[in-house]
């Protein structure tokens, strides 16, 4: 009933209308379980390798490599493997491809397989996917990070930093957290009208407004601005993922913001003023990802305030988390599946930062599909964070709705994970 009978892949479209690999994995039982994988803009080096096809179609996009992948290499390694031995099947697949970075396989056709089985797995055993990664114990529902001022290389515009974030933190439920986002949202996009005019309403990659901006506290203020109109000061704090790679000239050593070049410890100065002058809580990638000194230097300076995230910076990886944690580089992992393409590895990188004190924030991809996968993940894990973008684009909107009905399933056990998910002052 529980092993594996069949394995299939689909070459789909992601919300930038590129391809992107989706597998279906079916149990003896005929329990059926699938996935489709995410990709990303602004990526770490060090995140694993996706197979496509190359050459001009689709710009190079197409995935049929790797749905052949699936179909012709992994399905026979797999059939006849017990779908709940979830550590089993990503070693299989793993061992297989026999790369560093999953290159031969590709980390797009593993991931998809992977997750797939443990949906499979979930269906198998008559669990939603959360109970069926955390027990029965999870029920801690995530703060959202919501991406709703898009910049660098998620929008058309001029600011560097890649995304500006509301944290609906202090309420006592998820259902009151992300109707307060959408208000804020709603209200900040009639601000922008009125100050940058009708196309200041255009939005990016992950739903958030792409105004004609080019300064950091312009659409920081207008963050505050939007809060304050909706009536949530003090209950709405604020993030920003930096993505300073892409703002990090490697021939200078510099970092070009806000219109002026500047080097690693007037950046740090930057960061400092910012926490000063605003309520942020959150500062993701805020060096170029192979800057360990300064990020452990800016963590020393302000990481008992501030929740301070690596994601270029430990991409998922047990070995570049490992050392952070040895140096003191931030305090809080971003937890993205396919950057480093099993489940299995996922949580051993979450237990990992738990293990160090660090928070951990289950994240989406700015190319993404309306797979639910990951809210499940973040409550089964029990973060108490989540980053799925702005309360709109139906891709992003799928993950919200799906915490909804988490929240709604669980009914009185349902725990909010409110600012304390944040493990800071």
């Amino acid at each position: 009933m529980f092993k594996i009978s069949k394995v299939k892949a689909l070459e789909v479209l992601d919300s930038r209308g590129y391809s992107t690999v989706k597998a279906f994995v079916k149990t003896e039982g005929g329990h059926i379980g699938s996935f489709s994988v995410p990709a990303g803009a602004s990526k770490g080096k060090g995140e694993v390798v996706e197979l496509r096809d190359g050459g001009k179609q689709l710009r190079g996009r197409r995935v049929r490599r790797a749905v052949a992948t699936i179909q012709e290499l992994i399905a026979p390694l797999l059939i006849g493997v017990d779908v709940r031995k979830q550590e089993e099947i990503d070693r299989i697949m793993i061992e297989a491809d026999g790369s560093p970075n999953k290159s031969n396989f590709g980390g797009n056709s593993i991931l998809a397989v992977s997750i797939a089985c443990a949906k499979a797995a979930a269906k198998a055993t008559f669990q939603p996917l959360y109970r069926y990664i955390g027990g029965v114990s999870a029920n801690l529902l995530p703060v959202p990070l919501l991406n709703v001022i898009n910049g660098g290389l998620h929008a058309g515009n001029e600011l560097s930093i890649q995304e500006f974030m509301i944290i609906p933190a202090d309420f006592s439920a998820f259902k009151e957290a992300i109707l307060a986002a959408a208000e804020i949202y709603h209200n900040l996009g009639d601000y922008l009208v009125s100050k940058y005019g009708i196309s200041a309403k255009n939005v990016g990659d992950e739903g958030g407004f792409a105004p004609p901006m080019s300064k950091t506290r312009e659409a920081l203020d207008a963050l505050i601005k939007a809060i304050e109109e909706s009536g949530y000061s003090g209950k709405v704090y604020l993030g920003i993922d930096c993505a300073a790679s892409n703002f990090y000239d490697s021939q200078t050593r510099k970092y070009r913001i806000d219109g002026k070049e500047v080097d690693a410890g007037d950046l740090i100065e930057f960061y400092v003023e910012l926490v000063r002058d605003y309520p942020i809580m959150s500062i993701e990638d805020p060096f170029e990802e192979e800057d360990f000194l300064s990020f452990a230097e800016l963590t020393k300076k302000i990481g008992d305030r501030v929740q301070l995230v690596g994601d270029d910076f430990f991409v998922t990886n047990q070995n570049r988390l490992k050392k952070g944690i040895e140096m003191g580089a931030g305090n809080s992992l971003l937890l993205k599946v396919n950057q480093i393409g099993t489940l299995t590895e996922a949580l051993e990188a979450a237990r990992i930062a738990y293990k160090a004190g660090y928070s951990v924030i289950v994240s989406h991809r700015s190319g993404e599909t309306t797979d639910t996968a990951i809210s499940d993940l973040a409550v089964g894990i029990g973060c108490g964070q989540i980053k799925a973008g702005a309360p709109a684009r139906g891709e992003r909107v799928a993950k919200y709705n799906r915490l909804l009905e988490i929240e709604e399933e669980l009914g009185k056990r349902a725990v909010f994970a409110g600012k304390k998910a944040l493990r800071i002052g």
